[in-house]
């Protein structure tokens, strides 16, 4: 596990998005177990409560249960529900802004396409 922490933005942020990162990417498959929030706490040198918090957001979102006595688990559907969470995010971040920039420049559908099938070129 690494995290750059980034002082931008809350720890439990980041440890929630890290947490996403791993069942996105298949290194926490569904229904298996997520490390403790001591564990993290200890791996990251933080506050447990910070890391129960950034649990604690998956916990709400459904990405996450808890088997009492156990510890928490990733839900069965969470990879293909973050993956649709973070292509929205992508849309706003990215796609957005760039087709913004694009219409400020005078860049044409066709001249946006042919710009971005050069990147997937390299």
């Amino acid at each position: 596990m690494t995290l750059i922490i980034d002082d931008s933005r809350p720890i439990f942020v980041q440890i929630a998005e890290r947490i996403e990162d791993d069942i996105i990417q298949g290194r926490l498959p569904e229904e298996s177990q997520v490390p403790s929030k001591n564990e993290f706490a200890s791996f990251y040198q933080i506050n447990p409560a910070t890391a129960a918090k950034g649990v604690n957001l998956l916990v709400d979102e459904g990405i996450l249960y808890k088997k009492r006595g156990i510890g928490m688990f990733v839900a069965t559907g969470a990879r293909a529900v973050l993956v649709e969470k973070r292509k929205e995010q992508f849309f706003e971040q990215y796609v957005v802004t760039m087709l913004m920039e694009a219409e400020k420049l005078g860049i044409s559908a066709d001249q946006l396409t042919d710009m971005i099938r050069r990147g997937d070129a390299k």
